[in-house]
């Protein structure tokens, strides 16, 4: 079995690069949130594969064993999230958007913080779409810190749960998905989603940027389509 290209020294030594005037309590902190976000994403990496396994017929007795779970507990854990069909990049997008409520010591997760996510995920067609237009990554940045809420107190342990705005954006995404005729949900479609919630703050944040609705639906299509006569032309 091939291990993960990370050890603890790794994270020590970027925890300690990032933070070089912090005390050890303000690491001690920092590390906590970190360590969570890895949790997030164990749990959409373990999910990502049970998923793959019941596309294949494997039943929840063997994925229960394979985890090392009951049935039952299989069956409950991974159950089809509110994510389910969205693409890896998308779901690290939401990751980093937990985090993101998480280093502000929010108490739940709003479109903003699904934005920033979204800006974190250079893979992203939403990263390339945004910077494209804006013609900085920083000034998209910008945009969202001059409406985030001042940061809280004391940051959430475990789950962080998603304003109804969010919950609106999100199901507004599978429906820009299925608008398009796709079958995936990927992070082009939470931007879609975004702005789709016209009264939401990254609404507003993209309009101010100089983003429409339907422009940005057209700038997802033509996107799309020159990747695909890209990948043709291999």
């Amino acid at each position: 079995m091939t291990p993960l290209d990370i050890s603890l020294a790794d994270l020590i030594a970027r925890l300690d690069q990032e933070l070089p005037e912090a005390n050890e309590l303000a690491r001690i902190s920092e590390a906590r949130l970190r360590a969570q976000t890895l949790s997030d994403l164990g749990d959409q990496l373990i999910d990502h594969y049970v998923s793959k396994a019941k596309q294949t017929g494997a039943s929840w007795t063997e994925i229960g064993d394979a985890i090392g779970v009951s049935k039952q507990a299989a069956q409950q854990r991974h159950a089809p999230s509110a994510f389910e069909g969205f693409t890896h990049l998308n779901r690290h997008s939401i990751v980093l958007a937990q985090e993101a409520a998480r280093t502000y010591k929010h108490d739940s997760i709003g479109t903003e913080h699904l934005l920033l996510g979204l800006l974190g995920e250079p893979r992203g067609l939403a990263y390339e779409v945004l910077v494209a237009r804006t013609e900085s990554e920083q000034r998209v940045r910008d945009a969202i810190t001059e409406v985030m809420l001042a940061a809280g107190q004391k940051a959430l342990r475990g789950h962080i749960p998603f304003r109804e705005v969010s919950k609106d954006a999100i199901g507004q995404a599978r429906r820009a998905s299925a608008d398009l005729g796709h079958d995936w949900v990927g992070t082009e479609h939470t931007l879609l989603g975004l702005i789709r919630v016209e009264e939401s703050p990254a609404a507003r944040i993209l309009r101010n940027l100089g983003f429409t609705s339907d422009e940005l639906h057209e700038s997802v299509k033509a996107e799309i389509a020159r990747r695909r006569a890209e990948h043709d032309e291999r």
